[in-house]
């Protein structure tokens, strides 16, 4: 057997490319230091690859793959049309003076943003193949034997959104475009390249009336990249997908790549493909989890597997790319011993991979040291008492009601008489600057380098300033900044029981942007109160109203590493519990606007149509369970992330928030006409700009963006909000920005 993965992290050991990134972007270092830095990461991230039988190529991305294919197919929007190299490609990422952003969404249900192309009928389609051609060439003379890893036609066109022009009219030409793509790399390296097509799209089954699930499409389209001279693989991931497989069987593809840890209805598949002859890529080690394999396991599902398919036929992988998991916990130093020794990052899926294939090949009692290693630890962390709790699991156990009372159309009665808020309430998502200053207090708090009375005075005086630039500027519900807290689920996850974290943990979320997921291990409890110190300090400051900030609990489990040993939707309980006493704590302080964040709500939906009710009857129950304690006249808001929200509005008017807030500037009113459409009759917040990107939104450009918001919602169902939270920018951005936002709402109101 030969052994490989779908991809490595690009971000760096300690995060290199981010700073890189970082530096360029603010004219610091030069485009050949970037470029410089760049190569280097390669060559590093080969050399740990260097026992498998392939190493990925073009997995590697200064921003994203999806942007990386829009770039090399040359797909351009209008408003970029005079920009070249990369002031193009970081002007779709980032947003440039001559336009906004493209626009971001979650990669599936990941925490990962890709960049969606925009496809327009008058796109020219000039390619741009030299940064493939260009890593591949790196990877041959290293010696390296290269696998190009490419996104698949169908799940770009799938992803991508249409700005202009007839859907099957532009699939031809994006179809004509990769294709031709693909003959600018066989014409420059050679026949016989092996590419690895990625086509998760279809781990979430065919689409009737879709472009892109007909049948003899797919066939006809990978038959012609195989007599184009490449030795194909197509590979899904995330869930099972064997009616592709049913598919691909028939054409002449090298080999398949199906995902046997989230997918393992794929085994139905392993009959068909062991008649086709093809190479299975049999993805059994986890790319989205952090967790030691368990061996045993995993050597009786390969076992399995070649009963059908003989050992020459099969190449031992990773569900999917390993960008969803940190580099290596070699550099965690600082981590309970034994927790850490139940962990497996990038490196060491590589190590579980290679063990596997010696035992395969050599047998166990030739590896008898490193696998008797693993049975142990799996044994002792099923048994280890820091997992247990028994007072918790009680408390779960037990029936709970989740149910606000009275309605909404009661409590939002009694919210308006108790607020008196004006038309188009303004206020932001929670979270303001997290400054250079204000990390390395923090930082120097938590090594022990100064006293906690010197930290709390730090954190006091940015709230006041905070506060009073609010007041200045007239925002109508303030925020205290969120100064204290690193993340939005490692601040929560730091004060539950079951929680540890690493130091080095990074993962990529989009461009230079990461997270160091929360690692839950055990049985998770709320120890004491969490955030009322900070806001009720925060609110003794104004006569304004002060928005208490919490994490909600179905947010907080999808952006950590998750416990695989009890279902998901346990552990989301137990954190639900622990989120209402802290809303409860809030309320009798004097907090009644509590905002309970949801931005992960919808990634962690399942991919297959069949899945999702179970996932919504839990993740639902447990919003409203964190929620239930609140009294009528204690508001709560909730904020979600990039979503498109057809297929859930539902699922979100039966969360029962009284006020949820939405990003939506890069969108337009697009995302807001389901909200009209089902007569949705709580209190919506979409956001009037675009955060993620550097640029300062004019009064004007805002008043467009509300006008069209009040196109679509009547003006008393609106609040007005940036698109998210303001923790990554920078002051010089984030204040004239506000202030814009507030006169634009002024001036809407004079016209109102």
């Amino acid at each position: 057997m030969s052994i490989s993965i779908l991809g490595f992290p690009r971000i760096g050991e300690h995060r290199e490319l981010k700073f890189a990134l970082e530096s360029y972007w603010a004219k610091e270092s030069s485009l050949k230091e970037l470029e410089s830095l760049a190569q280097t990461l390669r060559k590093k991230h080969w050399e740990v690859q260097k026992d498998l039988d392939y190493v990925c190529v073009n997995d590697f991305s200064y921003y994203d793959n999806m942007l990386d294919l829009a770039y090399a197919l040359g797909i351009k929007p209008q408003r970029f049309q005079n920009l070249e190299g990369l002031e193009l490609y970081f002007a779709m990422a980032r947003g440039h003076k001559n336009g906004v952003a493209c626009a971001m969404t979650k990669w599936f249900n990941t925490n990962y943003h890709f960049v969606v192309p925009e496809l327009d009928k008058n796109n020219k389609y000039i390619l741009n193949t030299d940064f493939i051609i260009k890593q591949y060439k790196e990877a041959v003379q290293l010696g390296y034997t290269p696998k190009i890893a490419l996104i698949g036609f169908f799940t770009f066109f799938a992803l991508s959104h249409i700005t202009n022009g007839d859907a099957k009219e532009i699939f031809k030409q994006v179809q004509t475009a990769y294709l031709e793509l693909i003959d600018a790399l066989v014409g420059t390296l050679g026949n016989g390249i092996l590419i690895e097509f990625s086509e998760p799209i279809f781990a979430k089954g065919l689409e009737a009336e879709s472009l892109y699930s007909n049948t003899e499409t797919i066939q006809d389209f990978y038959n012609t990249i195989v007599k184009k001279g490449v030795k194909t693989i197509v590979s899904t991931f995330f869930e099972q997908s064997c009616e592709l497989t049913e598919i691909l069987v028939k054409t002449d593809i090298y080999g398949i790549g199906l995902d046997f840890v989230y997918g393992n209805k794929n085994l139905a598949s392993l009959d068909t493909l062991a008649k086709s002859g093809k190479v299975l890529f049999a993805g059994i080690i986890d790319g989205r989890n952090i967790w030691i394999a368990n061996l045993e396991e995993k050597l009786t599902l390969i076992q399995n597997i070649t009963k059908k398919i003989p050992q020459n036929k099969l190449t031992l992988t990773t569900s999917c790319s390993l960008l969803h998991t940190p580099y290596s916990k070699n550099t965690e130093s600082k981590m309970d011993s034994e927790i850490l020794s139940w962990l497996s990052f990038s490196v060491e899926k590589i190590e579980e991979l290679k063990l596997l294939n010696n035992v395969l090949k050599d047998g166990i009692q030739n590896h008898k040291t490193q696998w008797e290693r693993y049975i142990a630890l799996n044994q002792v962390r099923k048994n280890s008492l820091k997992i247990h709790n028994q007072e918790v699991q009680a408390r779960a156990n037990a029936t709970q009601e989740a149910k606000r009372t009275p309605s909404f159309k009661d409590r939002i009665k009694i919210q308006q008489q108790h607020f008196n808020l004006p038309l188009l309430p303004t206020t932001t998502i929670g979270s303001f600057p997290q400054t250079k200053e204000l990390r390395n207090t923090r930082k120097e708090y938590k090594s022990g380098k100064i006293a906690e009375e010197a930290y709390t005075e730090h954190i006091q005086n940015y709230i006041k300033d905070c506060v009073r630039f609010q007041e200045e500027i007239g925002l109508d519900v303030l925020v205290h900044g969120e100064p204290e807290r690193n993340d939005m689920v490692e601040y929560f996850g730091e004060q539950l029981s079951g929680f540890v974290f690493s130091q080095n943990g990074w993962v990529q979320s989009y461009g230079s942007r990461c997270v160091k997921p929360p690692i839950i291990f055990g049985d998770v409890a709320r120890l004491q109160p969490m955030t009322i110190q900070w806001s009720v300090y925060a609110q003794s400051l104004t006569q304004k109203i002060m928005k208490g900030m919490l994490t909600g609990p179905v947010t907080i489990l999808n952006w950590s590493f998750v416990r695989d040993d009890i279902p998901r939707s346990s552990v989301c309980k137990q954190i639900a519990l622990g989120i209402a006493d802290e809303i409860n704590d809030l309320q009798n302080a004097g907090i009644r606007i509590i905002q309970v964040d949801e931005a992960a709500f919808k990634e962690g939906y399942p991919l297959r149509k069949e899945n999702i009710k179970e996932y919504e009857q839990w993740a639902l129950y447990c919003f409203r369970l964190a929620t239930s304690l609140a009294l009528p006249q204690t508001q709560i808001h909730t904020h979600m992330c990039y979503s498109a929200f057809n297929d859930i509005i539902k699922t979100i008017e039966a969360m029962d928030a009284d006020v949820i807030t939405i990003e939506t500037a890069r969108n337009g009113n697009k995302l807001l006409h389901i909200f009209q459409q089902v007569g949705y009759d709580k209190q919506i917040g979409p956001g009037v700009y675009d955060i993620h990107s550097p640029r300062i939104p004019s009064v004007a450009e805002i008043k467009e963006q509300i006008q069209a918001i009040l196109e679509v919602l009547p003006k008393e169902q609106v609040w007005i909000n940036p698109d998210c939270g303001l923790k990554t920018r920078k002051y010089e951005e984030v204040k004239p920005s506000l202030k814009n936002m507030v006169e634009a709402t002024k001036e809407i109101l004079k016209d109102l």
